[in-house]
């Protein structure tokens, strides 16, 4: 009997199992529930085992807080796609002081990770999801800022991670879907320093407000200068 409360089928969901599958695991999940395993034909009861073994284990309470931050695998997402949009900035032939607006997005989601030191097990990861929207919302918003202040890149954001996975089993998500070269703002110096500023007074309270492990939390924000930010060659 499984001892969660409700079923995962979310997680099944965001780890790119189809929709068939995920409602099936669902059904069957509250079946058990009710009925027992042994109530189940041979080949569901399979299916259930192979859908829990694709699930990450959970971790709570005292276990999860005491991991390193820079341990977890959500924080390491965010860095792995970091490291892989700095070493493809660095053949875009980038002037001093310019930077990619998905890069600093997420340098500045995991320079908040590092002060704000938020549980990052399941509860937290999975309301962190919404986060992919405002990303993408704030990087759309990038694209107009590049043309008076900036350069427009191409940038792949599937090849790096499908490169991973081609050599080593992981569970990480893509941070786009898009298939081939997307669109890839570059601001400049001022511009570059002014989209910062709004990426911070967004994603503050952002994170404040949508991390359950956060909730209780009374620390005031980062100032500018704080010196755990986390940069490109860390």
């Amino acid at each position: 009997m499984a001892k969660e409360l409700t079923h995962r089928a979310d997680e099944l969901q965001a780890l790119g199992w189809s929709a068939d599958d995920v409602a099936r695991y669902a059904e069957l999940w509250d079946y058990r529930q009710r009925w027992g395993a042994m109530n189940l034909e041979r080949e569901d009861r399979l299916f259930l085992r192979k859908a829990e073994a694709a699930l990450p284990a959970i971790v709570t309470g005292k276990a999860a807080a005491k991991k390193n931050i820079r341990e977890k695998s959500y924080y390491l997402w965010l860095r792995f796609h970091l490291d892989a949009m700095t070493a493809a900035e660095q053949g875009f032939g980038l002037s001093d002081g310019s930077r990619g607006a998905w890069a600093m997005l997420l340098e500045e989601e995991l320079r908040l990770l590092d002060y704000y030191q938020p549980v990052l097990g399941l509860p937290d990861t999975l309301k962190a999801k919404g986060f992919d929207a405002v990303r993408a919302e704030m990087a759309a918003d990038a694209v107009s800022l590049a043309a008076d202040g900036g350069s427009m890149q191409q940038y792949d954001f599937k090849a790096a991670l499908d490169t991973l996975k081609a050599t080593e089993t992981s569970r990480w998500r893509h941070l786009l879907d898009q298939d081939g070269a997307q669109p890839y703002p570059v601001l400049d110096g001022p511009t570059a320093v002014s989209f910062r500023q709004q990426v911070r007074s967004r994603f503050v309270p952002l994170v404040r407000q949508t991390l359950p492990s956060l909730a209780e939390s009374d620390k005031p924000e980062p100032a500018d200068d704080w010196s755990g930010a986390v940069d490109a060659d860390s």
